[in-house]
């Protein structure tokens, strides 16, 4: 975690460590119960994360700032940070203060939405696969497309290379060579060995969603803060459904399906 150095009043530092609220943090300081670098405070007193605070004599630090960001991934970048054998890393490209680290890579070949926190709790949720997270992308693939193709996409394909069936999900043609997908699973490179194992090549995949987070206007490196209410949703999206089966999670998902990709369309349903 890197310092904050922007001075802050005390009572305010207090209330951010989690500790107690503004109210209680002057009540604290006035009863002598706080010190900041070995001494007793004003009131008033600014102070940051180079600071040494203490209450009843044990240390207390400012939680971290929850960062999420939406970013443009372009293609030919790696996302594993230290890769000897990659020319292009998401460290060489992004430059932001605070670290922060991907929730669901992208393939090298790919682009698109790459969701960047320094929250683990958030990233945990969005790579557990049990939490039926919707993923949805845009895919070029190299020859016309068949109906044939865009059921057996939807129903679900057994990839041999990982010995494993995907889940039936929702596909819609979006052109002769373009068809989207909403995955709410991330298997190692799944859209390309899905495609493979149906006789296809896919030439061009896009992540345009990541729960209810959008891509929208954002160009290749590009990136912005995701904040407000589209903030709220998303922690409200990763929220775990404990007593919900399985059953009610690809209902869930559906849901947010019809809602992010087209009124009326439904999961497991192939649209052309």
């Amino acid at each position: 975690m890197m310092a904050n150095t922007e001075k802050v009043r005390l009572n305010k530092y207090l209330a951010e460590s989690g500790l107690c609220s503004r109210r209680d943090a002057d009540r604290l300081i006035e009863e002598g119960r706080v010190q900041v670098n070995g001494r007793m405070p004003s009131a008033g007193m600014k102070v940051n994360d180079l600071d040494k605070i203490t209450v009843d004599e044990k240390p207390v630090a400012r939680r971290e700032k929850k960062v999420v960001l939406a970013y443009y991934k372009p293609q030919g970048v790696t996302c594993t940070e230290k890769d000897r054998h990659a020319e292009v890393t998401i460290r060489d490209v992004l430059d932001y203060p605070v670290r922060l680290t991907y929730a669901g890579r992208l393939d090298r070949d790919s682009e698109g939405l790459l969701l960047l926190t320094n929250d683990g709790d958030l990233i945990n949720s969005l790579m557990r696969a049990s939490n039926y997270h919707e993923k949805e992308y845009l895919v070029r693939v190299n020859k016309p497309m068949s109906r044939e193709f865009l059921k057996k996409m939807s129903d679900g394909v057994l990839l041999r290379e990982l010995n494993e069936k995907t889940r039936p999900c929702f596909v819609k043609e979006e052109g002769k060579f373009v068809f989207r997908i909403v995955l709410t699973q991330g298997l190692n490179r799944q859209i390309r060995r899905m495609c493979k194992e149906l006789g296809y090549e896919a030439v061009n995949i896009r992540r345009v969603r990541v729960a209810n987070v959008l891509l929208d206007k954002l160009k290749p490196g590009e990136y912005r803060p995701v904040v407000g209410e589209e903030k709220k949703e998303l922690y409200r999206c990763m929220q775990p459904r404990q007593k919900a089966g399985t059953a009610s999670r690809r209902q869930a998902a559906k849901e947010g399906s019809k809602a992010a990709v087209k009124p009326g369309a439904e999961r497991g349903k192939t649209q052309r």
